[in-house]
């Protein structure tokens, strides 16, 4: 979320009638993120948020409202846009699209701070959208698939800094490897594409809602998963098997992993990794935009989860891999851990 399309309060209060809002109490930006711009409406009965996509077409936007109406008549925590006096669940603005939604009670964790079940809830959370999301029909394509990213580093390649030629080398290495290690026939269907902690809101250890849909599509359920461990089961600068344990306990607790995507899991980690480093690097260094919106969204954090995937830097992934290795029969490799832990090994 960020804030990018400036709104006046005289515009506000044409927003607010137009969708049969309370009285109007007061407005403020949403700074956090780097794709659309957000604003926190507060009215005399409640809050809403006001919504601009700025990178969507109509037809894209389109297709992700209607996903999220699907989602939620199916019971899934995720918000969905009100229509306005005329029926209407998006409206033309400035040139972009603007939506609004009700606010959703609830608090986002900061990384360090995940809990074991809190984890383990989005675990199950995200098999609930793979599982539910086999019901939804309509297609979506996948804007962030390998292709794509690859071709979104060759456009940023040549306008990266000079200091960049040792990470330049090793994105360059990364692309000859997953083109050739990537399974492309493995389970697929609605995926998030970006679950990190900002778009995940809780009471407790409950997740009252999944939010942020722009980069959902249709995909590979592991790569979703991978995104997940990437960016929920990494603390003090190294992979955590306890959290990621949580992560997957929960999410096996509704959907079992096939033995084809245990085998694919190290690579769609990977690929993760390298998929973050180039659109974050392409963000910053590629899209001209004031200096004062800027949201620094630091592509080293993955380019260093990259370097421990890749080997070359150590940071916690063999008790994973191992846990991996065994993932077929994971609920045995679970008894197994219990019992070492009971004997004291």
């Amino acid at each position: 979320m960020a804030a990018y399309t400036k709104v006046s309060k005289k515009e506000f209060n044409e927003i607010a009638a137009d969708y049969g809002l309370p009285r109007l109490v007061g407005t403020r930006e949403i700074r956090e993120g780097s794709v659309n711009t957000h604003y926190l409406v507060e009215t005399a009965k409640g809050k809403f948020l006001v919504k601009i996509d700025e990178v969507k077409s109509e037809m894209e936007v389109k297709r992700e409202l209607d996903l999220l109406a699907f989602l939620r008549k199916h019971g899934f925590p995720c918000p969905v846009p009100l229509a306005d006096r005329r029926g209407r669940h998006y409206r033309e603005w400035g040139g972009k699209l603007l939506s609004v939604y009700r606010y959703i009670d609830g608090h986002f964790v900061e990384p360090d701070d995940l809990m074991p079940g809190q984890l383990e809830n989005v675990g199950r959370v995200l098999a609930d959208l793979h599982v539910v999301g086999k019901g939804y029909k309509k297609g979506i394509d996948n804007r962030f698939g390998f292709e794509r990213v690859a071709e979104v580093y060759y456009e940023a390649r040549g306008r990266l800094p000079h200091y960049f030629k040792r990470i330049i080398r090793t994105l360059d290495e990364e692309i000859e490897y997953l083109n050739h290690y990537l399974e492309g026939k493995l389970p697929k269907g609605i995926i998030h594409g970006d679950l990190f902690p900002d778009n995940i809101k809780f009471k407790g250890d409950k997740v009252v809602a999944v939010l942020d849909f722009e980069a959902a599509c249709r995909g590979k359920f592991i790569f979703d998963l991978a995104t997940a461990v990437n960016s929920l089961c990494f603390e003090h600068g190294k992979y955590s098997l306890k959290r990621f344990e949580a992560l997957i306990a929960g999410y096996e607790a509704i959907r079992t992993l096939s033995l084809a995507e245990w085998d694919a899991f190290p690579n769609e980690l990977r690929f993760s990794a390298f998929r973050f480093t180039v659109t974050r690097l392409r963000d910053f260094f590629l899209n001209p935009i004031d200096e004062r919106q800027r949201i620094n969204k630091d592509f080293q954090d993955f380019y260093e989860r990259l370097r421990i995937l890749r080997r070359e830097r150590s940071g916690g992934m063999e008790p994973i891999l191992m846990a991996m290795a065994t993932g077929y029969d994971y609920r045995k490799y679970q008894r197994v851990k219990a019992v070492e832990k009971r004997s004291g090994r």
